[in-house]
């Protein structure tokens, strides 16, 4: 699953990794991002890609409450196209959420260590997403969002059973048409794999609450906490298809 992850990297950068004209909300750097927060989610609207921040637990458009967002915050890659919970969003309703690490929990002799994944280069990267916005009995509209999950790779195999699916950089691009998904330069379905690499270190993690930059304080010892790999993930081939986003030139 993906249930904390982080995202410190400079708001410049940031919209130069994506190809944001601007970010129309203050984005400081978040060391502890958990679900039911609102984070930072790019949408496609008209041809560019756009950021706003939406509320990290999915409630979808036909549910009676928004407590069922507390459950949703992860889905399988494996079947987003079998649920028919998913089915219509994976078709029209695809977001990528930038991130620049996130957390797993291994078990160790002495209790669960929290674990850092990120880029060896420390760059950002994306999470592929769905997204939608529910309309409560007061007229009141909420827009969520939660992450995709697959198998894990070798980075995180012995840490968890699941990790967020990571998009290639060039599935990630707008097509400049507002009938196109954002994210993909086509709507093709063919086998991409995805190569990229990680590594993962231990870090000190606090509670939900525990949002300060020591958060990110790396432990020292052994260079056997710090493993990297450089291989094709083991994702299905609706993931690794290259043809990630949403159908939007709907706004939120």
């Amino acid at each position: 699953m993906c249930g904390r992850f982080t995202l410190v990297t400079d708001p410049e950068k940031l919209m130069s990794r994506f190809q944001i004209q601007e970010i129309p909300f203050d984005l400081k750097p978040r060391y502890n991002i958990a679900p039911g927060q609102p984070i930072p989610v790019i949408l496609a609207d008209g041809g560019r890609c756009r950021i706003g921040q939406l509320r990290w637990g999915l409630v979808p458009s036909w549910a009676q409450d928004e407590k069922i967002g507390y459950k949703m915050i992860n889905a399988r890659a494996e079947t987003l196209q079998e649920k028919p919970a998913f089915r219509r969003l994976f078709e029209r309703k695809r977001c990528i959420i930038p991130a620049d690490g996130f957390y797993e929990w291994k078990q160790m002799d002495r209790g669960k260590q929290p674990m850092r994944i990120t880029m060896r280069d420390g760059e950002p990267f994306a999470f592929a997403g769905l997204f939608d916005t529910w309309t409560a009995p007061d007229g009141q509209k909420l827009h969520t969002c939660m992450i995709i999950t697959t198998r894990p790779n070798e980075v995180v195999v012995d840490i968890h059973y699941r990790m967020p699916v990571i998009l290639r950089r060039e599935d990630e691009s707008s097509t400049g048409k507002s009938t196109m998904p954002i994210c993909c330069s086509r709507c093709s379905c063919r086998m991409m794999p995805v190569r990229c690499e990680l590594i993962r270190y231990p870090h000190w993690l606090g509670a939900q609450k525990t949002t300060a930059p020591n958060v990110l304080r790396r432990f020292h010892g052994s260079s056997q906490n710090l493993l990297s790999i450089s291989k094709e993930f083991d994702t299905p081939s609706a993931v690794k298809a290259g043809i990630w986003c949403s159908l939007s030139g709907q706004r939120r």
